[in-house]
This record gives structure tokens, sequence and C-alpha cells, in this order.
């Protein structure tokens, strides 16, 4: 334990400069808020899309330390003294130390003892902090009137004035390396002021060393040497980073959920059965659900040798009945043997979900050239699956997404018109095909023309050809599946690669299957893709086309069964919920099908109800995943 000092108090007037100087300094650039109906809840994608107004070389943010200290003198002696101690490259941070009040005691014979230690107790701690110099800022102290608990203590710490001011937000029981606060500048300037790194995806960065796997079954933590700095989307609470327009998004999300008490229950997750056990006497829970939802990630260190820039010796407290000892190493000058500054570019760094998993955000072909590495990147035994976003809902697709999580389905790619829900898709880590953009690249080097009636269908139909060819060409298996559908078991794509059939049809359920074979490939190329093209410079309708049914899944299968291919029918692997489903139970469906598909035109409150009464709606109020679902590597 540190030795306790005797400091001069002249925090008066320090306080009173750092408050005027902290005034002048306040940005007032606006704060991008979440819109949403009073009738549903925020899923949308990131509010913070745009870079705060700032020039990357000259930032000029705020940083404010946040202190959270309850009854550990020694502890928060320690604390104070390591940020103290650090360099702040005469930079201007402000320190805040928020006291939690002891509870209130209970009416024993010896209620009035303990009173009054707690009573010395408490002036102790407030006479070591009204003490203790703070030459860098302002310096607030904020003693409660009541036990408020941890919860609180952090979530009412902090609401950002601008998009230029940051928290860090630290335990009593840390303590931090004196090098902290230029790496912490330095990654701020990289990669919240820097365009070309900025991405809305994070929320911040956490200076402990990473050690925790939250998500059930999921992966150990294993890094290379070489990476120093990865994504995670894990919350850090022993020295936590937070950026400002992620943290106000969180409050707001955290309001509206609890004051509907909305639990942040996510199956799969340890930190459901701490909240389960401990209750609003944590927070990460609630914050972990968040991330969850909202697909954020925060900045993390791998220093090596268990050296991390804020350690914490874990005393006992709320976490800890007893005291637990130092987790990490204190990285120092003296261990310092690497440029501690030096930030590599964001599209280097790699991503991990809850389950230690790999993300890899930002796929999005624009192009036929772009599209094989993709391809390459997401095939699984040698099969695509390729899914339509035409005509289908944003809570569908999420829905769809959390049945190919549970059933560890991941070589998907999706294909539909550029919006910000694709993008929102793709920031989050799921590959997607613009097909307007990958439409043009095609045009511009067929030079084919397009009535302007049908353009919309025949960009579709079109990508989707050249896809099935491009995997082909690599000898892949494709399926092609709308987003009106369901796989109901892990081998519903699977049982069809070991079948002599080159073809899989199903003309009510609009479902396809190409094999990667030599025949296939012919008939698609050579006979196929003409007719698209025949059909693309004819003067039909829109409407006609529709009328008379001519889907991309009839075409094929009218074209097949021109040419005589034999082809196997999967309409019977399918089951249409728009039929009675009072009587049908899940068991059947396992039994007897393969996927569950509905009409374009059933609305989705119906959508969600009968896939309610199959045990197949998985995604909550925010259309998240109800369950993170980890499988190993």
């Amino acid at each position: 334990m540190a030795p306790k000092r005797s400091f001069v108090p002249i925090f008066l007037l320090l306080s009173f400069s750092a408050l005027i100087l902290f005034s002048l300094h306040q940005s007032s650039l606006p704060i991008s808020s979440s819109s949403s109906s009073s009738n549903s809840l925020d899923h949308s994608s990131p509010t913070f899309n745009a870079l705060p107004n700032r020039q990357p070389n000259t930032p000029n943010f705020t940083l404010t330390i946040k202190v959270l200290a309850f009854d550990r003198l020694a502890s928060l002696s320690r604390c104070l003294l390591s940020l103290g101690n650090a360099d702040y490259v005469n930079d201007r941070v402000n320190l805040h130390i928020f006291i939690d009040h002891f509870k209130d005691l209970d009416s024993s014979d010896n209620g009035s003892v303990n009173l009054d230690l707690k009573l010395n107790e408490s002036r102790e701690i407030l006479d070591f902090v009204d003490g203790f110099s703070w030459k860098f800022g302002e310096k607030m102290v904020h003693y409660r009137t009541g036990n408020v608990g941890l919860q609180a203590q952090w979530l009412e710490a902090w609401w950002p004035s601008s998009d230029d001011e940051f928290a860090f937000v630290v335990e009593d029981d840390l303590e931090v390396s004196p090098l902290y606060y230029r790496f912490i500048r330095a990654l701020i300037v990289t990669y919240y002021y820097n365009a070309s790194n900025f991405s809305p995806s994070i929320y911040g960065a956490s200076l402990q060393r990473p050690r925790f796997v939250p998500g059930k079954h999921g992966n150990k933590i294993q890094l290379d040497s070489g990476t120093q700095l990865f994504l995670y989307q894990l919350v850090g609470t022993w020295g936590q980073l937070l950026f400002p327009r992620p943290w106000k998004e969180f409050r707001l999300w955290y309001d509206t959920h609890k004051g509907k008490g909305i639990k942040p229950y996510l199956q799969g997750m340890v930190t459901t059965g701490w909240y389960k056990k401990m209750g609003e006497r944590i927070w990460t829970p609630w914050f972990i659900k968040f991330i969850q939802s909202h697909g954020y990630f925060n900045i993390y260190t791998n220093f090596l040798h268990e050296r991390a820039l804020s350690v914490s010796h874990r005393d006992a407290g709320v976490n800890y009945g007893k005291t637990a000892g130092p987790d990490s190493y204190l990285l120092d000058d003296s261990s310092l043997d690497f440029n501690l500054v030096e930030m590599q570019p964001l599209n280097n760094l790699k991503w991990y979900d809850f389950c230690f998993r790999e993300v890899l955000p930002d796929r999005v072909v624009r192009s036929f050239d772009e599209l094989g590495s993709v391809l390459h990147s997401v095939q699984k035994l040698g099969t695509i699956i390729l899914v339509s976003l035409h005509n289908t809902s944003e809570p569908a697709t999420r829905n769809m997404l959390c049945h190919f999580e549970r059933l560890n389905i991941r070589n998907y790619i999706f294909v539909g018109p550029k919006s910000n829900f694709q993008l929102d898709l793709a920031r989050r880590g799921h590959p997607v095909i613009d097909v307007d953009q990958f439409f043009e690249s095609i045009r511009a080097h067929k030079s084919i023309g397009f009535p302007e009636s049908t353009l919309e269908l025949i960009k579709m139909i079109l990508v989707k050809t050249y896809v099935i060819k491009k995997s082909l060409d690599l000898n892949y298996n494709t399926w092609v599946l709308d987003g009106n559908m369901l796989p109901v078991s892990n081998d519903s794509f699977l049982d069809s690669i070991h079948s002599s059939y080159d073809f899989y049809v199903g003309k009510i359920s609009e479902l396809l299957f190409v094999r990667r074979s030599s025949l296939a490939w012919k008939i698609w190329v050579h006979d196929f893709m003409g007719k698209v093209a025949k059909m693309a410079d004819s003067s039909i309708s829109e409407e006609s086309f529709l009328r008379d049914g001519r889907n991309f899944v009839y075409m094929v299968a009218n074209l097949l069964e021109q040419k005589g291919v034999k082809i196997k029918g999967v309409d019977d692997m399918s089951f249409d919920v728009n039929a009675d489903t009072d009587n049908v139970n899940e068991t059947f469906l396992v039994d007897g099908k393969k996927m569950v598909f509905w009409s374009y035109q059933m609305g989705v409150d119906v959508i969600q109800k009968r896939l309610e009464k199959l045990g197949m709606w998985i995604v909550d109020g925010d259309f998240s995943c109800t369950a993170v679902v980890c499988y190993q590597s």
C-alpha cells in the first residue's frame, strides 16, 4: 500500500480557474440523435456515422478521468497517486472523484459503534481527496448522500457535453501506468479524428489485459506476438476509455429498456448468470446487451508478458469477496520495449466477437472482380449460400441471421440494393453484394442495355446469375434462397452436396441448388446466361413478368425442363407458414422439413406470430438475437 501524504489544499483557486477554462473549451458541435417511433425500440445502425469536425493533426478534445470510490482508502490512495504520476504531455485533463455513501445500518446493539466507524472512514477518505493535489486540470469531488451501488456509479458518472469530450473510468482498486495517457492520446487522435481510421462501430478502448471470454463454449484468447492492438466486443471495467456518442446512445437505450422493465438477458453469456444473481448491483450486463444489439467493438491491447497500462489489484469489494491481488504487470518506462504510440491502420487490426471468433467487417462486393475473394472467405465444404434481400424486411433478415448463428451456418453472402440496412449488415461482419454497383460493373463490361420498366428485377436476376457463374468457376456449390425462408436444422444445406442431382429446384419456395459439375457449368454459362441477356433486351414489362410468375428460380426450372436436365424438386423439403400452424410443432418440422417459408405479402407482425408458434422467432424487441451461440474454431 502506498504511504499517506499530506497535501496543501490549493484546490479552491485551481477549481475556479479550471471552471472558466473548461467552460470556454466546450465544443458546440451538435449530437446526432437516434430516431425511433414510440412503439418500437431503437435497433438501427449507428447514429454517429459522421466524423467530428476536427483536423486529425490538431484535435482539440477534453479528457476527464472518472474515479469511482467507496470505502477503500488504501486502494483509492494508490489509484490517485498513480494517476497523478502519469505524463499528460502538457494537456489539460480533468479529475472527477465519485465517492459512494455507506449503506444504512440496522438498529442492532452495536449500530451506533458501526455508524461511528463508517462516518470516520468516510471522513478519512474525504480528507484525503480534499488534500490531493491535481495540477493538470479541474478536480471535482462528488460525495453522495446515499448508497447507490456500482451500477449507478458508472452510469451517472458522465453525460458528454460535446463530441470532443472523452471519459476514462477507473475503479478505486486500479493502478495505471505513467505511460497510459500518452497511449490514450495517440489512440484518440488515430482512431477518432483520423477519417481513414475512424469506424462508427468503435465505442472506446480498454487498457486492461484481455483475459475473459463471456460467451459460453467460446474460443480461448489466443493472439500472436505481432498483435499489439485488436478489437473485441467486451467492455473493460479496469480502465475503460469511452467515446462520447456511443455512450450517450447507450444511456438512452438503457433508459428505454429499464423504463419498460426489459431485462438485459442474453442467453449463452456468462454475464447473464451474474445479472440473475447480483441484479442491479452490476452494470456490465446492460452494456453487453447494448453492444450485442448494436454490433459495437472496443479496442484492446496485447503487450505480451502479461503487461498492461491499467492493472486491477482486485481488492475485496462488490466483485471480489476477498483480495485476489494484481491481475497483470504494469507497463512502465523500464519495461517498455516498443513504440507505444505507434498505431496500426484500422484496416490492419483484427476484430473479435463475444465468442472470441474473428469478425470480418465491411465486406461489400461492388464488382465482379471483387467477388472471388469474398466467396472464398465464406465458403464451407465448397458451398456458398446466396441470400436475396429483395422484398425482405429487416426484422425477418435479422431473425434469419440468428438462426444461422444458432445452427453455425456461416457460409452465406447477402445480395440486395444499397441501403443503410445493407451497410449495417456489412459493418457487423456479414458479407454483402451491392446489386446496383455490381450491375453497373457488369453492364459496363458487357455493354448490355436494359429497359427501365424491368430494371430493378433484371438487376437481381442478372447479379444472381453472375454470382452462380463465379461460384462454379471456383468449383463451389451454390444455394440460392430469398429472405422469406429459414433453415430448420444445421443439415438443411448439406444433404444435397452428396446427391447425384446437379440441380435442386423449388418453384413454390423459390429455392435453388446448383452443384459444382462440368454439366452444370456448361448449362449455366452457355445456355442460361444467354437466355437472361436475351430476356433483358426484350421489352417485357415488369408487371407481366411478375404476373407470369417468371422469377429467377422459375426461369432456371423452365430452361432445365426444356433441355431435359434431371432435376430434384425441393418443395417437399419446405413448409409454408402461410398455412394453418395451430397444429404444427417444431418436432414435425425437424423430422420432416428442412426449411420454412412465407409469402412476400405477409406482414412482419403476422410472420412473427406464425414463427413464434413454431419456436423460430428468436429476436427481441431490438431485432437482435436473444442468444449468443459459440462454436470453437
